[in-house]
């Protein structure tokens, strides 16, 4: 069983609401610890243009049916990319106000820190038990790719309330440098996700030999033309996910998984397993990926050729990082503007 604790904020800390489903004990003692290991400036105040369809104002709650609902990780080694995000996100955003995040985390109470960097800002914070895939997550290429948060975006159709009905679920390294309204409207037909597709990359590499000599483990692919897609920036029909069940599926994949060693790359397998071939494509524009070195330390990367929305430093190297130990890459100069991180010498 999921353990679940929302809480809730809207627009000051004074509006503080507080939806216990289930509280973990160790969630309250982690929060003492860990609340006051970062500091963030605060965010100017992001305002709605006037043509923005209206929101509830002070009493607006997570089914408003205006709302775009946007859901990142808010995981301590990544703290400082997931604020950056959600800034990026508020400055490009024709309708700021109209936007509601849904934060997930496993280990730590940042509902302060939030409130303190985004005063106005619509969101949930949201307890992933690690407890709940903790069993089924094998080894990977990187320590960073077992941990088990990497996992909530399997898992938001019992997170989040059952009014949202769609979500785009964002990765914690990118930034968003166009209105992310456009990627929440992209057309999903009958698909239960959507995101860009690189049909030309090698998509063998992405699972072991035994794999595809395994014709019961490789026919998955029959009769389906498979894409390789990231699943840092996705839009879920979340309606539909819980309609064909596809949790039980992706755990389904994890646990041949542990006992027939089919791939080596984290939570990226499973998903392909389950949704390649299923999903509705998605401009390139958003999800420019890559940025971080693919796995290779140190390496820098260029975009992709074509009109930029998002930036994503998927791989080992992150743009703060980098920044912070003089060493950055040339893009990561377009990150900065958006981090929000105050020095400890500041």
């Amino acid at each position: 069983m999921l353990r679940i604790t929302r809480f809730s904020g809207f627009f000051s800390a004074a509006m503080f609401v507080t939806v216990l489903v289930i509280l973990s004990p160790s969630f309250q003692s982690e929060a003492i610890r860990s609340s006051h290991r970062f500091s963030f400036r605060k965010a100017p105040p992001f305002r709605n243009a006037a043509e923005c369809a209206s929101v509830s104002g002070q009493t607006t709650t997570v089914c408003d049916p205006s709302l775009v609902h946007v859901a990142i990780t808010l995981d301590v080694d990544y703290l400082r990319g997931s604020i950056a995000a959600v800034h990026s996100i508020l400055h490009n955003s024709l309708c700021p106000e109209n936007i509601f995040f849904h934060f997930l985390v496993s280990d730590t109470n940042l509902q302060t820190l939030v409130e303190s960097t985004f005063p106005n800002l619509k969101f949930n914070i949201y307890f992933f038990d690690p407890n709940v895939v903790a069993h089924l997550i094998s080894s990977s290429v990187r320590q960073a790719l077992e941990q088990p948060l990497n996992y909530a975006r399997n898992y938001l159709v019992d997170l989040l309330e059952s009014c949202v009905e769609r979500v785009i679920y964002l990765d914690s390294d990118l930034v968003v440098v166009d209105d992310v309204a456009k990627l929440w409207s992209a057309s999903l037909d009958s698909r239960a996700i959507g995101a860009p597709e690189y049909c030309h990359a090698n998509f063998t590499k992405y699972f072991t030999a035994g794999f595809w000599s395994e014709s019961r483990l490789s026919g998955t692919f029959a009769q389906r033309r498979a894409c390789y897609f990231n699943t840092g920036v996705m839009v879920m029909d979340l309606v539909k996910w819980r309609k064909e069940g596809y949790t039980k599926r992706i755990e389904r994949w994890m646990e041949i998984q542990k006992s027939d060693r089919i791939y080596e790359l984290g939570s990226l397998p499973p998903f392909l397993l389950v949704f390649a071939g299923h999903v509705a494509p998605i401009e390139h524009r958003w999800n420019q990926h890559g940025l971080g070195g693919d796995n290779v330390k140190g390496s820098c990367r260029d975009l992709h050729p074509g009109p930029v929305s998002l930036l994503h430093w998927s791989g080992s190297g992150k743009p703060w990082l980098r920044l912070s130990s003089k060493r950055p890459c040339p893009l990561d100069s377009l990150w900065a503007p958006f981090d929000l991180y105050t020095h400890p010498s500041s």
